[in-house]
């Protein structure tokens, strides 16, 4: 286990208090906090060798250069890809699944095809997919979930047709914590035919993923939920997909060649990188994936796991208190509901006690109407969150049920 106690330290944000608090921060799932050794490293760079990248040849562009195309090597080593020209830089996960949908599979897909994905899906793995259907003529299908909203193989066996042509699946829900099969999924995906796109963005902090292992065929993340930068995300893609894929964004950077009445394009990954490309983010983003190793994702899944153990169990003995997804294999966030008060007022009190949660649809609105919601608060950990933490937490919520009992009352 890691001593988050000690992680903390690394953390500034986290030693101060909230409306006379110390802040517990459990939002981490919307964004993590950003320890010294990332903020230190977009401050070397803007001071001492800011510059843009593959286009100069003087010191600091030199120096720029290498420090992006060493950043695009880490991305690699730290999910398993096969070679650096498989990582595409990206605005975030958003942009590089829009990517993926209208440069691979928006080309590809015609009338009557299938696009198949989930109903708890964040809204970023779920309009790109709902608009490429639409436009194309081609139909959006979803695997049912089982009764604690878990995605089990079988219901993937029997959704699939030979007219799927891709399955767009999170790895970690946003919303119910549970981790999908995607191994399994994967094996189904290319017996059919179809290609797998994985939204990463709540796995990859949490837990080490290996896309070679996985067998996916896209896996996308952001930089900003695991200890780095907003504004920049990953798009992983097997080479012989990428090599297919069209860009989607033109102008500098991304060419080879520019005549008059047609344009060629650089290799991958460049060619999908166009304009200047989002160097301190990418700086940013090697320094915590640094951050992570030296900790150890293993050691990081284990945590936030003890964490939600720890948590459902105080949960589970607040009456009126509903909680939403698995309770045995899920990791890293809790959703609930108390009682008949809304998440939006839960969220509320809790900080005027110094915790902060998230409430609303969670970016999940066909989620939210299949467990028959509008919205719910949820509380996410992270490597620097603690037991305490934790207390203050379950306390503020027992609190919370206090105040409104007093004021319905």
């Amino acid at each position: 286990m890691i001593d988050a106690k000690e992680i903390r330290k690394y953390f500034p944000i986290l030693d101060q208090q909230v409306n006379g608090h110390p802040l517990v921060y459990l939002d981490s799932s919307a964004t993590s906090q950003k320890p010294v050794q990332v903020i230190e490293a977009l401050d070397h760079y803007y001071k001492t060798y800011n510059s843009n990248v593959h286009r100069g040849v003087h010191t600091l562009g030199s120096k720029a250069t290498d420090a992006y195309e060493d950043a695009r090597e880490k991305v690699r080593s730290f999910i398993n890809a096969k070679e650096a020209a498989e990582i595409i830089f990206t605005r975030g996960t958003t942009s590089a699944l829009n990517l993926v949908a209208n440069g691979y599979v928006r080309p590809r897909l015609g009338e009557g095809d299938e696009i198949v994905t989930t109903i708890a899906e964040h809204h970023s793995n779920f309009i790109p997919w709902q608009q490429v259907a639409k436009a194309a003529g081609a139909t959006f299908t979803f695997i049912p979930l089982a009764d604690d909203g878990t995605i089990t193989v079988e219901a993937v066996r029997q959704t699939i047709s030979p007219r799927t042509k891709v399955i767009a699946i999170h790895q970690i829900s946003n919303v119910l914590g549970d981790v999908a099969p995607i191994k399994e999924i994967a094996d189904i995906a290319h017996q059919n035919g179809a290609v797998l796109v994985v939204d990463g963005a709540q796995s990859a902090p949490h837990m080490k993923v290996d896309v070679q292992e996985l067998g996916c065929d896209f896996f996308t993340f952001s930089a900003h939920k695991m200890c780095g930068p907003t504004g920049i995300g990953v798009l992983y893609g097997k080479r012989e997909h990428l090599e297919q894929m069209e860009p989607v964004e033109f102008g500098g950077e991304m060419i080879d060649y520019v005549d008059l009445y047609d344009s060629t394009w650089k290799e991958i990954p460049w060619r999908f990188e166009g304009g200047t490309p989002i160097i301190a983010g990418a700086i940013g983003l090697a320094a915590a994936i640094d951050f992570l190793t030296d900790i150890g994702l293993e050691q990081v899944e284990q945590h936030d796991r003890h964490l939600v153990r720890y948590a459902l169990e105080q949960m589970q003995q607040i009456e009126g208190l509903s909680i939403y997804g698995p309770t045995r294999e899920r990791t890293g966030l809790i959703t609930f509901n108390l009682a008949d008060i809304h998440p939006h007022d839960v969220a509320t009190v809790l900080d005027s006690y110094g915790v902060a949660v998230r409430a609303g649809h969670h970016c999940a609105q066909p989620l939210m109407r299949w467990l028959k919601v509008t919205a719910t608060a949820r509380a996410s950990f992270y490597l620097y969150n603690t037991e305490e933490d934790v207390d203050l937490f379950v306390a503020g919520l027992k609190k919370t049920k206090e105040y409104f009992g007093n004021v319905l009352s």
